[in-house]
């Protein structure tokens, strides 16, 4: 079946799961992760990485560079100075020029600050870099943040960490129409179902990370996050039938013998 390519700010990427690297169970776990969820973007806390760290001491070391873009994320910064920042000591460590961009503002839910990270965006883009914001599901934040010229929007499920799937896919639907860059789900998801019901709204892509990284068989559950991930987007591209208030046989009964 066709499909349009995910592509992002000019580069095409095979899989549309996008998965984090903290608070895996070790090193060498999320690597397997990476491996079988088969995504190709990984999202790194430049604020949460030891530099110092050398050999298998270091996260980096048990990236694969070859297979996975990094994605550099601001996370842990509350305001869009912080994060321009952030994204600044990234590029001058070498690290990625394409940036998750991730304002705060408030430590209890998480969500993000709308007007600290349109702030931060704008200087970012004109800086030169490929912005990916993590936003709410606001639809006039995700108009603004594509009109600055983010790479993508990037609305939130449910709260970061909280696993409790989608719960407005009213305004998932409204920022798809609104919006021309590619719309991505970002935190809250929770199990392959829910990522199967976000994909299923026709988002271009889904980025996880506690999902993965604290199921009780992290490596089991990239594997059933890809698998979802993939029906979930053949299921938006089949085109579900209308739901109806009443039954409809699956065999008619007009033509039966004997009528």
């Amino acid at each position: 079946m066709n499909d349009k390519p995910f592509t992002i700010a000019g580069k095409t990427f095979h899989s549309r799961l996008i998965v984090g690297t903290g608070k895996y169970p070790s090193h060498a776990v999320m690597k397997q992760c990476h491996e079988i969820s088969g995504a190709e973007l990984v999202t790194v806390a430049v604020r949460r990485l030891d530099l110092k760290a050398k050999g298998e001491d270091s996260l980096l070391h048990w990236i694969d560079s070859s297979k996975l873009q990094l994605l550099p994320n601001t996370a842990g910064c509350y305001t869009a100075d912080d994060a321009i920042r952030t994204c600044r000591l990234a590029e001058e460590l070498g690290l990625s020029k394409w940036v998750k961009l991730e304002v705060l503002g408030d430590e209890k839910t998480l969500y993000p600050d709308v007007e600290e990270t349109l702030k931060a965006a704008r200087v970012l883009v004109k800086e030169g870099f490929t912005v990916l914001p993590y936003t709410s599901d606001d639809v006039i934040t995700a108009r603004k943040l594509a009109d600055l010229g983010c790479a993508v929007v990037m609305p939130l499920a449910s709260p970061i960490g909280s696993g409790l799937g989608i719960r407005n896919p009213h305004n998932i639907r409204l920022i798809l129409e609104t919006v021309k860059v590619p719309v991505i789900v970002d935190a809250g998801v929770g199990t392959a179902s829910d990522a199967a019901i976000a994909m299923e709204l026709g988002i271009d892509g889904i980025l996880m990370n506690t999902a993965i990284a604290q199921a009780k068989e992290p490596v089991r559950m990239a594997r059933a996050m890809k698998l979802a991930v993939d029906a979930g987007r053949e299921a938006f591209l089949a085109g579900r039938i209308p739901m109806k208030a009443y039954a409809s046989a699956s065999s008619p009964l007009t033509g039966l013998v004997g009528q």
